[in-house]
């Protein structure tokens, strides 16, 4: 009778919640490329406009988005994992109204989960009472199995580059891979600490042109985020630039950001909550191909 009580408040909960949650992944192949600063900022911006946004640490064993807000996470997705709280319990609310869900910091268990185990936490999210219109997964940086699962599953791709040839490489490598397993995945660049737009512009159409050349692909371009001493001082203060000084250039960068990002359309089909996520986890398994194929 319990197990038939939760099923009934979860299906309410879905019937309550008929807008389909916009998902954008923020990654960007090597480390180092200020992913992370990304990711918080344009969710504080996004909340600003009204949204209601969550913030998913994906980086399932170097966790950092709540040390980089200023937050302490009492619970994390371990915690949900080993079943010793409910993902409720481990949510996050910043001063601007960004829910942030923590991962695991220095764990090898939870860096290497496999992609069953990523669906089950991603599952999780299908249950929350508390409605979401934008889910931002920031993931880890490299090529892991973690990235390219939550990567492939979003219904964006946000890949945040530099002006380091490292940076072009590894995210050139992302977008291959990523591109050969979803053909018509949505993949934007963002250019992040340039110091102009024009460098910015640069840095897209030097990636562009490889993918271009190799792929037959090109990214759509989302803008550029300005090398700025304000950014480096929010960061010291464990705070967003676009709080901490929304008249600096990386806040007023970032705020353009999101009003660009709140007109992106949700993926033709997705319906309900966090399930159409789920679904492109589950399939993008290797027990989904399997089923797929009996």
């Amino acid at each position: 009778m319990p197990e038939r009580r939760m099923d009934q408040a979860a299906g309410l909960r879905r019937l309550s919640r008929p807008q389909p949650v916009k998902v954008v992944a923020i990654t960007g192949g090597k480390g180092g490329v200020g992913k992370t600063s990304v990711a918080v900022n344009l969710g504080t911006a996004l909340t600003a406009l009204g949204r209601q946004v969550m913030l998913l640490d994906a980086d399932l064993g170097m966790a950092n988005v709540d040390v980089l807000l200023g937050m302490r996470a009492r619970f994390n997705l371990e915690h949900v994992i080993n079943g010793e709280c409910a993902l409720d319990d481990v949510i996050l609310t910043a001063p601007s109204g960004l829910r942030l869900v923590p991962a695991s910091s220095g764990n090898l268990q939870m860096a290497t989960l496999d992609r069953l185990h990523h669906a089950g936490l991603i599952s999780a999210f299908s249950e929350l009472f508390d409605p979401v219109d934008i889910l931002l997964v920031d993931t880890a940086a490299g090529l892991g199995d973690s990235v390219i699962t939550f990567s492939e599953a979003a219904q964006r791709v946000v890949v945040v580059v530099c002006d380091e040839p490292a940076s072009l490489t590894d995210a050139y490598g992302l977008i291959k891979v990523l591109w050969r397993r979803r053909p018509n995945c949505r993949i934007e660049v963002i250019a992040n600490m340039v110091d102009s737009p024009i460098q910015g512009k640069a840095l897209y159409d030097k990636l562009a042109r490889v993918t271009d050349r190799f792929l037959g692909l090109v990214p759509a371009y989302c803008g550029a985020i300005p090398f700025d001493e304000h950014l480096r001082r929010a960061v010291q203060h464990q705070a967003t630039v676009v709080e901490q000084y929304p008249s600096s250039a990386s806040a007023r960068a970032f705020k353009k950001l999101a009003r660009a990002a709140d007109t992106w359309n949700v993926a033709p089909g997705a319906t309900g909550c966090m399930e159409f996520f789920v679904e492109r986890l589950l399939a993008g398994s290797p027990q989904g191909r399997e089923d797929a194929l009996q």
